[in-house]
């Protein structure tokens, strides 16, 4: 992503943001920290320049809130996570591990959501979750938790955890990641080099374009030079990965399949024992992030393992850091993915291609119900 993001997202104003402390810095010509000090009503301020900003501030309308006054009180003593869909297995994990981390150096947390469906009030959420501590984690791993993060003033100390930006692209704000890119290229090269004709995927929501998971499976195929199919739109639920698999199970060409998430592997898992297809021996299934349970998954599921927990705990490290706080926490490098080999994939079945696989022609429609 670029901004944290990989490319510039396009919102039409959903994150028309009131002035921002630095705002009215530039405009009165002074510091942010003066600023703060003329709100806190600190009395180490001349009247002139108090005069100054307090006209800057009605001139612009800002309104003071806790990250301004924070920056004037002290140290952060604690810190508000800001994310999407706890349901969903890396954010919950990754929460996790943030608390664990704000636990061992009595940090107080918070949690407060920001839902997808009404992006108009997303300035607002990102302004009540800095009010309780004046310091921010972003799950920005979705739509919405990337919408928040741009909402976020610069001068809120702030961590994101994204998506792995594309090469030479550099996060504006401080992140924490993992290489999905690599992992999935690792996931599909493996799949190829056991004689599977080509790898189909089941992918995650991407915006505004595609993942990095995407983007692995694209170039591991484009490296060995063999056909690439359009995947389906994602979704990120095991009944979408049903509905999907669904599909891919009437192409008997379908031999490989490099999921998204491991729900989507669960669904297109039951979906080829329904439609009377083995796994693996007739298609191989490799998931994505190592749920608690995908080991016991019938068959158990081959998968990209990421360690989202550790991700927090790197975050809140890394928050530690550029707040300047006094607590500390030993430095956390964020984890690398890895692909852990269960028995969810087989060699390639020997198997005559079609006519419209050799003629290049694909037929395919949507999943029932999207």
């Amino acid at each position: 992503m670029t901004g944290p993001i990989r490319e510039p997202l396009n919102f039409a104003g959903n994150c028309d943001r009131s002035p921002s402390i630095r705002d009215v810095a530039r405009a009165a010509g002074v510091s942010y920290q003066t600023v703060s000090r003329v709100i806190n009503e600190h009395p180490n301020v001349s009247d002139t320049t108090r005069a100054a900003v307090l006209a800057t501030i009605a001139q612009l309308g800002f309104r003071p809130n806790r990250a301004a006054r924070a920056l004037a009180g002290g140290p952060a003593q604690a810190v508000t996570v800001l994310g999407s869909n706890t349901t969903l297995y890396g954010f919950a994990a990754a929460l996790e591990g943030i608390e664990e981390a704000t636990r061992e150096v009595g940090f107080g947390m918070g949690f407060r959501a920001v839902e997808a469906r009404s992006p108009a009030d997303i300035p607002d959420v990102v302004e009540r979750a800095i009010e309780p501590a004046g310091t921010l984690i972003v799950i920005a791993f979705d739509k919405p938790g990337a919408l928040a993060l741009e909402c976020v003033p610069l001068e809120v100390p702030t961590v994101a955890m994204i998506q792995a930006p594309t090469e030479g692209a550099e996060p504006t704000r401080p992140s924490v990641w993992i290489d999905e890119f690599a992992a999935a290229k690792e996931a599909t090269e493996y799949l190829l080099a056991l004689g599977h004709p080509t790898v189909h995927h089941l992918p995650i929501p991407s915006w505004p374009r595609t993942t990095r998971r995407m983007e692995g499976w694209r170039a591991a195929l484009a490296e060995a030079g063999v056909r690439m199919h359009e995947p389906l739109q994602g979704g990120w639920t095991s009944t979408w990965g049903y509905e999907a698999g669904a599909v891919l199970a009437r192409d008997p060409n379908v031999t490989a399949v490099l999921c998204g998430n491991d729900d989507i592997a669960l669904g297109a898992i039951a979906a080829m024992r329904d439609a009377g297809k083995r796994v693996p021996a007739d298609v191989s299934i490799v998931g994505f992030d190592d749920i608690p349970y995908a080991q016991f998954f019938a068959p158990p599921l081959t998968t990209v393992r990421q360690d989202f927990k550790a991700l927090g705990r790197a975050a809140f490290a890394k928050l530690l850091e550029i707040s300047n706080s006094p607590r500390t926490l030993p430095p956390a490098a964020a984890p690398q993915a890895r692909l852990i080999m269960r028995h969810s994939v087989a060699p390639a079945p020997q198997v005559a291609p079609s006519a419209s696989e050799a003629s290049g022609s694909e037929a395919r429609s949507p999943p029932p119900g999207r």
